[in-house]
């Protein structure tokens, strides 16, 4: 057991249930997380007293009760030192319809295990120390291995946004591409079809956290292959060559998800059925089309400053964020040196105004524009190196 979990929120806590006798335990991924070595992000807790009893508990003892809508299907979160502690009362599906489920109360942790989607994520660790793994999760972890608990198909029919968080899942904890269970991917490609009814946002979580893990060629080109792709707003025809060189490019430079993915695409209406589909944001949207409309002809300089044309890209460019574009950019094209040069590179500020001209006798609004304009030409020119004494010589010269 990681000794760091036990906060004095989590002792008062834990006293409070054993108190009256209510089991407390660990479930779901932060159980996986700490098996695993990793300290999870935030820790869900399951028990066997039901939320009624749990809010006359936390009540009596004086313990403050955040209500953020968890009661309806059994989540209490209560505020003890300064940290959160959600704690879901043990349950049993009743009826499922694909999308969200009607629960009802148990006290049997076989029951509430067998609801969950993945072996690895359906364990539970008492504070003592035990394990509870009631299917094989733990030797499923250690394998690295994703399995669906029981039947894949019911687990899937249950809620279709399973299918991606199998492939989320996959990409975070197996070791290499291609080690699926036959039956797994039969029973996601006959459901496939579900995942056209779940809303563009929960798709859009999954598919991004997809996105950045491991193994993501080979998640996406399984995607086509088992019929998912058109479901989730990916184009029919999805340039997967084009996919697989720019995902191998961007492997260790953290991309934004929408660099990965703008690979797929063909051209902007890619990006607007996406949008259509997903409702991504609008940041991601303009970032996709930049992505698409630049990234054939805004290449390296083939001269001494192989960094230039991105430089007067952004010099030129009218925008806001032009900068963080042209680094997603520079990562889709795998360039990781000029991205580290380009990252360090300080934009600098034109040294010229309209008051310097007035001064060197130039009157007219018109003709300063004018030769404000050239003058930016050359300082262009020059790799932005000139001064302020040497553009206004050569304005002698113009």
């Amino acid at each position: 057991m990681d000794m760091a979990l036990f906060t004095p929120g989590l002792r008062s806590v834990a006293e409070l249930f054993e108190k009256k006798n209510y089991e407390l335990r660990i479930a779901g991924g932060a159980v996986r997380d700490l098996l695993s070595g990793v300290t999870p992000q935030d820790i869900d807790f399951a028990t066997t007293a039901t939320p009624a009893e749990m809010k006359e508990m936390f009540t009596a003892a004086g313990v403050r009760l955040i209500n953020n809508k968890g009661e309806k299907h059994g989540t209490i979160t209560a505020r003890l030192h300064e940290q959160n502690f959600e704690i879901t009362t043990l349950r049993i599906d009743v009826v499922t319809d694909g999308r969200h489920a009607e629960v009802e109360f148990t006290t049997d942790w076989h029951k509430d295990a067998e609801r969950r989607d993945l072996t690895v994520n359906s364990m539970f660790l008492g504070l003592d120390g035990t394990l509870y793994d009631f299917f094989n999760g733990y030797e499923d972890l250690k394998n690295k291995k994703i399995r669906f608990v029981g039947k894949a198909a019911e687990r899937i029919q249950e809620d279709y946004l399973r299918i991606l968080r199998y492939f989320r899942f996959y990409g975070r904890i197996a070791e290499k591409p291609g080690d699926h269970e036959p039956i797994t991917l039969e029973a996601i490609k006959e459901n496939a079809k579900g995942l056209a009814g779940i809303s563009g946002e929960r798709i859009w979580v999954e598919l991004k956290k997809i996105l950045l893990g491991n193994h993501v060629n080979h998640l996406v080109q399984l995607m086509y292959e088992l019929d998912i792709a058109q479901y989730i707003g990916l184009p029919l025809g999805g340039n997967l060559e084009e996919f697989a060189r720019v995902s191998k490019n961007i492997q260790n430079l953290s991309p934004k998800p929408m660099t990965v993915l703008t690979s797929l695409f063909k051209g902007k209406d890619d990006v607007t059925n996406l949008d259509l589909r997903l409702k991504i944001s609008k940041e991601e949207k303009n970032l996709g089309l930049f992505l698409v409309k630049h990234r054939q002809e805004l290449t390296k300089g083939s001269g001494p400053e192989p960094l230039r044309p991105y430089q007067d890209f952004l010099m030129d460019s009218r925008e806001a964020n032009t900068n963080s574009k042209i680094f997603e950019l520079l990562k889709y094209q795998g360039e990781e040196q000029l991205l580290k040069e380009m990252q360090e590179w300080t934009v600098p500020s034109f040294p010229v105004s309209g008051h310097d001209l007035r001064k060197m006798g130039v009157s007219s609004g018109k003709e300063i524009g004018t030769a404000l304009q050239q003058l930016r030409d050359e300082w262009k020119k020059s790799g932005y190196h000139m001064d302020k004494e040497e553009l206004l010589s050569c304005l002698k010269k113009l």
